[in-house]
């Protein structure tokens, strides 16, 4: 069994910040990739940030210079500071994590957080 909790979410106005946390628990063997994605209404989902357990980062291009995504592997810990945010980042932002229940897996299994709400205000 394994669980995504986040927290963070909120609201905020424009131009403000906020710092998205998710984390792990459970059966873990090891983490792999971490990651944030976003759905707003009427909207797909869409990759924010992502990071791999070596600590390679991807952004969307929005987001680029604005927010910056970190994880503590000792912790099985992802987080997501969010700067200068827009009107448009408002959305539900949704932890994701691909996990090896145990160590002696070849592949390793998706997990989703439940989603917190970001709002940004104009």
């Amino acid at each position: 069994q394994v669980q995504l909790a986040e927290s963070g979410g909120g609201l905020v106005q424009a131009g403000g910040s906020l710092r998205l946390s998710c984390a792990a628990s459970g059966w873990i063997g090891s983490v792999n990739a971490m990651g944030w994605y976003r759905q707003a209404p009427g909207k797909q989902r869409e990759l924010v940030a992502k990071i791999t357990s070596g600590g390679t980062t991807n952004y969307a291009e929005s987001v680029k210079g604005r927010f910056t995504i970190s994880r503590d592997n000792a912790k099985n810990t992802v987080d997501l500071q969010m700067n200068s945010l827009k009107p448009e980042d408002t959305a539900v932002y949704q932890c994701n994590a691909n996990i090896k229940v145990w160590i002696g897996s070849s592949l390793g299994n998706d997990y989703w957080g439940q989603g917190t709400q970001v709002t940004v205000s104009s």
